[in-house]
């Protein structure tokens, strides 16, 4: 017999051993893969609803201190038809909840069930591509990605996110008890700051914090360095640590004018021009409310907002939800947090959990867990990490939340609660004045008016009430409510804050440029 037929006989009787081994290995190591499956999905299960919860609980513990202070000033009784609306509320939220956890769970097991049957049958067929052992490792990295992964790329973020006025890219200018005052400078090469330029202060938002706006500037995806690397004298107001500074704490609207009035000063006398006051969000209803004071007359002539919540009453979806609550419940004193020195504040971690309440269909942990795990296992199929963007707006999302100073917080609460007047007068005064929109054509003021066509937080409808009273520029942005500060802060997107997009809208930057080459010819 020829020595290679040997040699293939031997290979044949020994080919079902091997098959076998191998078999029994991608059996022991799949259960491995089952236990890891079962652990990962309840700690990732146990931690989105954490957070959750937490929250819940706190606001069981401020409205049972806020109703237990009532009851001493009102009829029990009175309380009775209050109480039969939050419960038909609770009703209508838990049913929302289920609808939503049901589909979402249904819709995404359906789809595993689908993939788990193909792999069964191609594992019988002995194809050796696609099996069910290679499945279920599949579906391992999904949940250890969710669960493990994750979480670890957005503690990392960190680093990145947001401003570090200790880099060289900033440079302080002022402060007051309640801010600072900081110039952004380009952190792109080559881009020299016009110091006879138009000049812009850029206004914050109390209730979602200042880093948003300096979201990923390694990434080229920070809206105050869009304008700096144009070289636009560009400056930022940021607020102080609520925590550590009682004068934030007790802050009024007439202190926040008086501090933008001397930093505009300041920057008027450094660059000998007039210039622009930009707010982001509830920033924007801000610095409204500082030009309709009429204490920035002769420093401000240009307003730019974007997302700018400036009659919140005509929310479809906050305003409606507060509107909805029982007048008993719809006050500021069951999300009131009192602190060790005496002042009380808003509590940040409560106004983040009444939003999900309002977005519950969205919000709810169960739909985020299974949202994520989706995402998962579509990175997974391009063989693609989490990103750094959806990294650092998770790290934004869970570690960015502020208490807020009372008196800011009526101003919304104003706000959303009471709409703007027939004759254009805000819901509120400041300075013993009231604070009327026409005072923009009086002045001769330009405004352009940024908005997101898909803000679930901010409609279009709030942020582009003006338009009733006066006549501004409004400029839509695709996508959400941080779009403008993220996606659209890149240089190279599609709707890029220096170039005209769309039907010729003005992203915020060029309107600044535009307006600095109207007024200096630059």
């Amino acid at each position: 017999m020829p020595a290679n037929s040997s040699q293939n006989d031997l290979k044949a009787c020994n080919h079902p051993e091997k098959s076998l081994w191998d078999h029994q290995l991608k059996v022991a190591s799949t259960s491995q893969y089952l236990a890891q499956i079962a652990f990962d999905y309840w700690s990732g299960l146990v931690r989105y609803h954490t957070d959750f919860l937490n929250s819940f609980f706190k606001s069981v513990g401020y409205f049972s201190v806020a109703e237990s202070k009532k009851a001493f000033s009102l009829q029990p009784w009175s309380a009775l038809p209050a109480y039969a609306e939050l419960l038909s509320i609770n009703v209508e939220l838990a049913q929302q909840t289920m609808s939503s956890s049901t589909d979402t769970v249904v819709d995404y097991h359906m789809s595993e069930i689908n993939n788990a049957f193909a792999s069964l049958m191609a594992t019988f067929n002995g194809s050796g591509q696609g099996d069910i052992y290679e499945y279920i490792r599949s579906v391992a990295g999904v949940l250890n990605a969710v669960s493990v992964e994750f979480p670890k790329e957005i503690k990392n973020i960190a680093a990145e996110f947001g401003y570090d006025f200790n880099n060289g890219q900033y440079e302080k200018i002022a402060e007051s008890d309640r801010f600072y005052l900081y110039q952004v400078l380009p952190n792109e090469p080559g881009i020299d700051i016009r110091n006879n330029g138009k000049p812009i202060l850029i206004v914050h938002p109390y209730v979602l914090g200042a880093d948003i706006l300096a979201f990923l500037p390694g990434e080229k995806k920070s809206y105050v360095h869009c304008f700096a690397n144009q070289g636009i004298p560009t400056y930022v107001r940021i607020l102080k640590d609520i925590n550590m500074n009682p004068a934030v704490q007790i802050i009024t609207l007439e202190d926040d004018i008086r501090d933008t009035k001397r930093f505009c000063e300041i920057i008027v006398k450094k660059h000998n021009r007039t210039m622009t006051l930009n707010g982001y969000c509830q920033g924007g209803l801000i610095t409204l409310c500082n030009i309709l004071s009429g204490k920035l007359d002769g420093l401000v002539d240009t307003h730019i907002t974007c997302v700018a919540p400036i009659d919140g009453s005509r929310s479809k979806g906050f305003g409606h939800f507060l509107r909805n609550l029982p007048d008993r419940f719809n006050d500021l004193a069951y999300g009131t947090k009192r602190l060790p020195n005496g002042n009380t504040v808003a509590d940040g971690d409560l106004m983040a959990f009444v939003y999900r309440l309002k977005s519950i269909k969205d919000e709810y942990p169960l739909i985020a867990f299974y949202r994520s795990l989706a995402m998962s296992g579509h990175l997974q199929k391009k063989g693609a990490r989490l990103s750094k963007t959806a990294a650092a707006i998770n790290f934004w999302l869970s570690s960015q939340r502020h208490d807020l100073p009372m008196e800011i917080t009526r101003l919304s609460f104003a706000s959303y609660n009471t709409p703007i007047s027939g004759d254009g007068t805000l819901p509120f005064p400041a300075f013993n004045r009231k604070l009327n929109m026409k005072y923009f054509d009086k002045k001769k003021i330009k405004w352009l008016i940024c908005y997101g066509e898909s803000d679930s937080l901010v409609e279009k409808e709030c942020a582009l009430a003006p338009l009733d009273y006066i006549k501004a520029e409004a400029t839509p942005f695709p996508k959400g409510h941080v779009a403008i500060a993220t996606s659209w802060s890149l240089p190279t997107s599609a709707c890029a804050l220096h170039t005209r997009f769309g039907k010729g809208y003005r992203g915020p930057v060029r309107f600044q440029l535009d307006m600095e080459q109207e007024k200096y010819q630059l």
